[in-house]
């Protein structure tokens, strides 16, 4: 027995329906993204800075704890933003896009898992390899937005600088309490 198939018909021109997003859309959503891991790991540092933080030694050149959440916010803002440039200005997610978006996601993903590691596994030298990861694919990201959009890349710069302290102070938290960390 055989079975003839018909195949369908080509959707006409007037049939297609092309749904439309509007601009502000991706602007907004890709500019509050990173906060989502910002807000999941504040969640976490908030309890043990309060109890296992304040057992560490810590250096006195070290920023006070109310100075973290405003500046995350406004790091997790700018990248998101530059982020957008990025996207805008390679049309989307597409091809061209690959590379600079894929460097940034992995950069997020290594910037949201660093608050487990250090603050909710309280492993300060896996923090800090993490960090230094993190650090370099932040510089590589920067690198790779550049051509594209300087504006972007140039948002990324303050981001570095603070990483540059992160990066020391975990250090230095993990060179003097080296018996704490489990």
């Amino acid at each position: 027995m055989y079975v003839l198939t018909v195949p369908e018909p080509p959707l006409l021109a007037k049939d297609r329906r092309v749904v439309t997003m509007p601009s502000w859309v991706p602007a907004v959503g890709l500019t509050l993204f990173p906060h989502v891991g910002g807000i999941l790991g504040g969640l976490i540092t908030r309890k043990e800075v309060k109890t296992w933080y304040t057992t560490l030694v810590k250096p006195s050149w070290r920023p006070p704890n109310w100075m973290f959440a405003p500046v995350w916010t406004a790091l997790y803002t700018s990248m998101g933003y530059g982020s957008y440039l990025i996207y805008k200005e390679l049309g989307g997610f597409t091809e061209d896009a690959l590379v600079p978006l894929g460097l940034y996601a992995g950069q997020l993903a290594l910037n949201w898992a660093w608050t487990p590691i250090f603050f909710g596994a309280h492993k300060i030298g896996w923090g800090l390899v993490e960090i230094a990861t993190l650090t370099g694919t932040v510089v590589l990201t920067t690198i790779s937005w550049y051509p594209i959009s300087r504006t972007a890349a140039y948002l990324m710069l303050p981001y570095i600088a603070w990483l540059s302290l992160a990066t020391s102070l975990n250090y230095v938290i993990w060179r003097d309490n080296k018996d704490k960390s489990e």
